[in-house]
């Protein structure tokens, strides 16, 4: 049971970085669904085929939210419609300073069996 909540809450137990090793990358804390509804106010800007840019709103919600959380819900179960290559877009249209985010896990296993 836990290790299905860690799957689906992003969540994943951290300690103390160890000497010498470098400190684990963030985690989300936020479960999808709760992270979705933060990112309600880009919905406009992540509609397919949207020229609507991200509004300040929007920003400071993609800011507040976090780049694990965001990757997870980029990254995680189909969203009716956004457009997930808009969405990907975010961080940079925000100016935020976040990584990509990583390929999902499916895709990655998709390319390596192919």
């Amino acid at each position: 049971m836990l290790v299905m909540m860690t799957t689906v809450t992003g969540v994943e137990a951290q300690g103390p970085p160890l000497p010498g090793f470098p400190a684990p990358a963030p985690t989300c804390t936020s479960t999808f669904f709760s992270a979705l509804i933060r990112l309600i106010p880009c919905r406009a800007a992540v509609a397919p085929f949207s020229p609507i840019p991200p509004s300040e709103a929007c920003c400071n919600s993609v800011r507040a939210l976090g780049q694990p959380c965001l990757c997870i819900l980029i990254n995680g179960p189909p969203i009716s419609g956004v457009d997930r290559n808009m969405a990907l877009q975010l961080p940079e249209k925000c100016t935020t300073n976040f990584a990509p985010c990583s390929p999902p896990l499916y895709l990655v296993k998709s390319l390596i069996s192919y």
